[in-house]
Parts: structure tokens; C-alpha cells; sequence
């Protein structure tokens, strides 16, 4: 399936940044260069997870499995451009399944362990999936019931498929069939979706070209190598595990250790087990990891670097990461349009600056425009959200619009969205508020719907909780917007106390205060609670905690 205009294709591949080669390509030459080589790891809970024992397969013995399952797709009645959803937890069956799919021709549509019949049901209607593979139970909920109902009210899905399916579709022939069907650079790889909390999902097709960009980026500048040994800590399923892990994971070789769902003890024990060099952490997870009281007998001397995204870093957790085990970071942005950026130490050598600088790329006269022939396709541009003229003063702050060969050619099919998404020249509106900085180098902001105005001022939410997050006695935090009548908004803050410490407002307030912080920017309500609401990725659902303070101000 290419869905890339062909207007697109001939104008990245005149650039030299989209070729022939696939991701399958990449994958077979591993399992020739290394067959016998540890390649894939299941998370050690799995029997708790699915009821399996936990596997460990070579480059050959997954080569085959991709092969076998692939070929038993297509005897099942897959064909050519059928897009598959798939909702599994991380284990090496999902892994196999993205090349297995891809191999008969056909598409991958993977979803979260916790969507449930509202996003299953409206994304079978949109792709008209020809099949449905997923878990008989997960969590205590019947997946396999839902695909079922599902599958009464979707004549397009013709087949439900079980993990205890798959796995027995792996141990099938290889005939060597599979080589006469036609897989082109440009078909699509993945559509994965948006997480879908503010509205109906939204469909990202990547096609392999997209992902090759993507991967080959991260490899030019986030301090990632060939070989190196990743893990996941995300569920498998979107830009933060597929496009920082997976797909370096398939392109690079090495090893790749899964877990999931997250848990901190089994997490930590996966990192000094498995030698991890290299892997996606977002900031709650790397300040859960500091804060943990047994930090001190962690030996995480294997891992060179991480990159921490879905929101930037705060400064303290990146030295103290330092401090503790030499372990530098990049700081990542990215959605599941495609759109990525990454302030690695070889570009922002200052760790202090990079935790919210970022390659102001395409810039006119930037010391980024020749840095290399890769990046020199990319081109980001501030505009303001209201007036649409472009932000060039050091200061300023607007939407953030993107283009480059990793982007999506539109959502998926939805040409109505699509239409305001993408401006005349091809620049995407990713809907994230960035600040120009110092040094040819744009900043994160805040996303549009998080920021807070105080009486005409502009509040980054994330500034707040980054500053919060270095209180010892605060063990997670959100800041959001609680409503006015005499400014507008303030600050509400929800803490998440770090084991039995006890904090309120006034504490808050001072911290901050002693950290020098403008005064509006500091919090006028303050909410503890066990557990920062978040979606499958890490991110902070700023609208349910908004919607709380709204209730809790109406009573």
C-alpha cells in the first residue's frame, strides 16, 4: 500500500534520503551476517502475562518464525495491502508479527492492551481490517470476546487469531513462496494511531522509507550504535517504542529485550541482566528509577546513554544519572506523525542546554543547514497560532510546524484533517507550542492544550512540574490550568508524595520560590494523589485532571 504522492517519491528520492531498501532487507542481512547471534527476549513475566513461559531466539530461529507465520497468513486468505490489527502485549510474537504481516504483504495496524470496543470498532470501520490477532484474556479482560463482537458487527474481518495460533503458525513449512510477493520501499510499514484522549484516533501510515529515515536520524544523533543491546520499555505499539528501539533494533542488529506492562523491580533487573547499552525512558519512569530506595545497589554501569521523551527532562534526573553511572542522554521529541527531533551530546555538547534546546533545522543561515546530508531535509518553522506570520525573535513562542522525509503523507483516510494538518508547502502543524532559543535551536514549550495563562502570561506546564520534580519529597507531578473568573487561570498542581513524606501548598511554594521562579508561575492549589493519570505511552492525561479540578472548584 503506498499512499506517499508520487510527487513525494521523486523528490526524497532525488535527495538521496529514500532508496530501494526495505526494512525487511535490513533484517534479512542480519540474520545472514549473525544467524546464530541472541536477537529477541521476552519479558521474564511473560507466564504471568499470557500464560507462556519466557523465550530467547537466536537471528535464525526468528528468521524462520517470520518466515512460517508469514507463509500461513497467506493460506489463511491474507492478501496484498490487508491491514491486520493486532493488540498483544510485549512479547516476541508482536515483535515477529510487524516482519510476518510485512512479509505476506500485507499491513500492521497495532493497538494498546487497553483500548476497548470504542476504539476497536470505529478503527475496524475506517481500515476495513481483514483480521483481528490478539489474546484470549489480558489484565482480567476478555480481548478475545471483544474481537469477537467486533467481528459481528464488521463483516470485513474474516478471521480472529489467537497468540496460541500464531505460535503454532510458526512452526509451519517455509516453502520459499514468499519471495515472489512484491514489498516496495514505499509501502506503507505500520499505521499506528494517535492515543485518541482528547478525539476519535487518528491513523499514521510509515511507510519502510519513513521508518529508515527515522531510525537513520536517531543513529546520526541520539548516542545509539549498531549491536547495541535495547529494550523497550513502552508497549510496542507507536513512535516511542517502534521508532527509537524496534526499528534501530531491525536496521542495527543487536539484541532487543521486551517488557512489559511496566514494572519498576523487573524493569531494573532486565537492565543489569540483559547488558542494556542503550534504550526510550520517559521522565517518570527516570524519576521513579532515581527516587527508588535502593538506587544505590543498582549496577546500570552497561548503559552508555538513554533518550528520555514524551516530555523534556528535568535537570536534575539527567545529573544525577550522570553522577550515578556516567550515562549521558538525548533529549527526543517526536509524535506518531512522524515528526522527530533530537538534541544529542555530539550537537549540544552543554547538558544543561539540552535538556530544552533542539536543532533549529532549516533555519536560513543556521549552523545546522550543511550539518549533514540527512539532516539537511528538515525544516522546522515557528507560527504564530492566531496570525500565522513566523516567530524569528529569540523568545518568541508558537506552533511548531514540521517537514521532512519521516513524516506521514496524511492521516489515514481522512482528507478533511488531513487538509488543515498540512499547509500549501507541506509543512505539518504538529499542535506543540516551541520557543526560539539561543544558538540556531528551538525549545519545547508546552502541547497547545497544556499551557496555562495567568492573567496574559504564558505558563509552561512542563517547566512547573520539571522544577517539582527535583523536591525530594515529590515523587511524581502535573501541573494544569484550573479556571479564573478575575485572571483567567492559575496553577493547580497534583504531587504524588515520595513514599510517606508529607507536603502541602506551602512547601510547594517554597521551593519554588527558592529556586527563583517568577512568582505568577508558581502554584495556588495543590491536590496530593497516589497516581499521575496516564495513557499507554507515559503521557499525562492533563484532561481528566482538568476536568477534576473543574468539579472540585464547582463544588
Amino acid at each position: 500500500m503506498i499512499l506517499a504522492s508520487q510527487e513525494s517519491i521523486r523528490e526524497w528520492t532525488e535527495k538521496g534520503v529514500w532508496g530501494k531498501k526495505t526494512l525487511i532487507d535490513y533484517f534479512k542481512e542480519n540474520v545472514t551476517k549473525m544467524p546464530d547471534a541472541l536477537c529477541l527476549v521476552d519479558p521474564p513475566n511473560k507466564e504471568a502475562l499470557v500464560g507462556l513461559k519466557p523465550e530467547r531466539l537466536t537471528y535464525r530461529e526468528l528468521d524462520r518464525a517470520v518466515d512460517a507465520t508469514a507463509e500461513a497468513l497467506i493460506a489463511r486468505g491474507i492478501k496484498k495491502d490487508d491491514i491486520i490489527i493486532v493488540q498483544l502485549p510485549n512479547c516476541w510474537e508482536l515483535a515477529m508479527l510487524y516482519l510476518a504481516i510485512t512479509r505476506a504483504g500485507a499491513l500492521i495496524s497495532p493497538l494498546p492492551m487497553q483500548w476497548r470496543q470504542s476504539e476497536l470498532e470505529y478503527i475496524t470501520k475506517m481500515t476495513e481490517a481483514r483480521a483481528i490477532i490478539t489474546v484470549e484474556e489480558f489484565g482480567g479482560f476478555k480481548h478475545k470476546e471483544l474481537a469477537r463482537s467486533i467481528q459481528a458487527i464488521s463483516p470485513c474481518v474474516k478471521d480472529i487469531i489467537t497468540l496460541p495460533e500464531i505460535r503454532e503458525m510458526t512452526k509451519g513449512e517455509v516453502t520459499g513462496t514468499l519471495d515472489g510477493i512484491p514489498i516496495d520501499a514505499n509501502d506503507v510499514f505500520t499505521l499506528c494511531w494517535s492515543s485518541g484522549t482528547e478525539a476519535e484516533p487518528k491513523g499514521c501510515p510509515l511507510s519502510h522509507n519513513n521508518w529508515i529515515f527515522q531510525a537513520s536520524f536517531c543513529y546520526e544523533t541520539a548516542p545509539i550504535k549498531p549491536g547495541d543491546n535495547l529494550i523497550t520499555a513502552g508497549p510496542l505499539v507507536n513512535m516511542a517504542s517502534v521508532g527509537t528501539v524496534y526499528i534501530e533494533w531491525l536496521m542495527g542488529g543487536g539484541k532487543l529485550a521486551l517488557h512489559h506492562p511496566f514494572d519498576g523491580p523487573t524493569f531494573i533487573m532486565q537492565l543489569m541482566k540483559e547488558e542494556i547499552n542503550y534504550t526510550l525512558l520517559v521522565p517518570a519512569i527516570v524519576n521513579a528509577l532515581l527516587k527508588h530506595p535502593k538506587v544505590d545497589s543498582f549496577d546500570l554501569s552497561k548503559i552508555r546513554a538513554i533518550t528520555i521523551g514524551a516530555a523534556p527532562p528535568s535537570l536534575w534526573s539527567v545529573q544525577d544519572m550522570k553522577r550515578r553511572w556516567g550515562i549521558d542522554f538525548a533529549n527526543i521529541w517526536g509524535q506518531n506523525e512522524g515528526t522527530a527531533n533530537v538534541a544529542g551530546p555530539l550537537d549540544i555538547p552543554d547538558l544543561e542546554m539540552r535538556i530544552n534546546h533542539f536543532p533549529h533545522y532549516g533555519k536560513p543561515g543556521s549552523k545546522w543547514l550543511n550539518v549533514s546530508t540527512l539532516r539537511s531535509n528538515l525544516h522546522l518553522k515557528l507560527l504564530d497560532p492566531v496570525t500565522k506570520d513566523e516567530i524569528t525573535e529569540v523568545g518568541g513562542v508558537g506552533e511548531l510546524w514540521y517537514r521532512g522525509p519521516n513524516v506521514i503523507p496524511g492521516y489515514f483516510k481522512r482528507p478533511d484533517i488531513t487538509k488543515n494538518a498540512f499547509d500549501d508547502k507541506g509543512f505539518f502543524n504538529t499542535g506543540d507550542i516551541f520557543q526560539i532559543k539561543d544558538n540556531d535551536c528551538v525549545g519545547f514549550f508546552d502541547r497547545t492544550k497544556d499551557i496555562i495563562i495567568r492573567g496574559g502570561f504564558n505558563i509552561s506546564a512542563q517547566e512547573v512540574e520539571n522544577m517539582l520534580l527535583g523536591n525530594p519529597k515529590v515523587l511524581d507531578v502535573a501541573a494544569v490550568a484550573m479556571p479564573d473568573e478575575i485572571i483567567g487561570e492559575r496553577v493547580c498542581v497534583y504531587v504524588v508524595p515520595r513514599g510517606e513524606e508529607s507536603i502541602d501548598l506551602e512547601d510547594i511554594r517554597a521551593f519554588m520560590k527558592e529556586k527563583g521562579i517568577a512568582t505568577y508561575k508558581i502554584p495556588e492549589r495543590l491536590e496530593i494523589i497516589s497516581a499521575i493519570p496516564r495513557n499507554p505511552v507515559g503521557k499525562i492525561l492533563k484532561k481528566v485532571l482538568r476536568e477534576d479540578i473543574k468539579k472540585k472548584l464547582g463544588a
